[in-house]
């Protein structure tokens, strides 16, 4: 069995993980590229783009593949439809693997806003010292609004970054401890984040309502109908077990 695991987040590398070894089972993952340094999964390994929905249902079919796990960011939206479209062109098994979303809990001061637009309307009315904490891209949706920004993420931003910023490149994961620090020494007034999920950068939650501060949370992108999701890397390994069983 040929599987390709769209990756780049620490599920994708525990998936390849625990299937680099197992017979039968011929692991591909595939990083986009965007990350100067990537944390690379076990087994081979291709990065770069495919070239949209023609490009990836080519490289299904010119490479065999025989089912696809889209383990990439639950904000990939552009690669998780492309995936859907090219699968379903080919006749490929799809199974999305999404790490679950943070839920607010008590003490939380959440503000969940549906897009990075929409958020950068809502900072302004909450705070002026904002960590912004969405990665690299998708900055430039703050570039005109008001006050002061502390920007992190693994690499620079792209495109236009407000006129105040201060740029902070680091990675998790991050501690409550550290992160509370942060937050005091930069006197933060607002976080904003994507719902990523995961316990890698889920201190930030932590230390913010440890702390009294508003979160601006940009939800999710709804995923492709039909397609069958689940939330652990044993879940979707079961899932390759029972397709391969099936096609053999």
């Amino acid at each position: 069995m040929r599987l390709l695991v769209l990756g780049g987040t620490s599920e994708a590398r525990a998936l390849a993980g625990v299937l680099v070894d197992e017979p039968g089972i011929e692991c591909v993952s595939s990083l986009a590229g965007r990350v100067r340094e990537p944390r690379l999964p076990a087994g081979e390994v291709r990065v770069g783009g495919f070239g949209g929905v023609d490009g990836l249902a080519t490289w299904l079919r010119d490479n065999g593949v025989d089912a696809v796990v889209d383990a990439t960011h639950p904000f990939a939206a552009r690669i998780t439809a492309n995936a859907a479209a090219a699968t379903a062109r080919v006749g490929t098994p799809l199974l999305v693997l999404r790490r679950p979303a943070w839920v607010p809990v008590a003490g939380d001061r959440w503000h969940p806003v549906p897009d990075l637009a929409t958020a950068a309307r809502t900072v302004p009315t909450l705070g002026e010292r904002i960590l912004l904490t969405i990665g690299r891209q998708g900055v430039d949706a703050f570039a005109d609004a008001p006050g002061r920004y502390l920007i992190r993420a693994i690499d620079p931003p792209e495109g236009a970054l407000p006129a105040e910023t201060e740029l902070l490149l680091d990675r998790g994961p991050f501690t409550v401890e550290s992160e509370i620090a942060l937050l005091r020494d930069h006197r933060i007034e607002v976080v904003v984040t994507k719902n990523s999920g995961g316990p890698l950068t889920e201190a930030k939650l932590v230390a913010a309502r440890e702390s009294g501060i508003p979160v601006v949370v940009v939800e999710r992108p709804a995923l492709p109908a039909g397609v069958p999701v689940v939330g652990a890397v044993t879940e979707a390994s079961a899932w390759v077990h029972r397709v391969g069983a099936a096609q053999q």
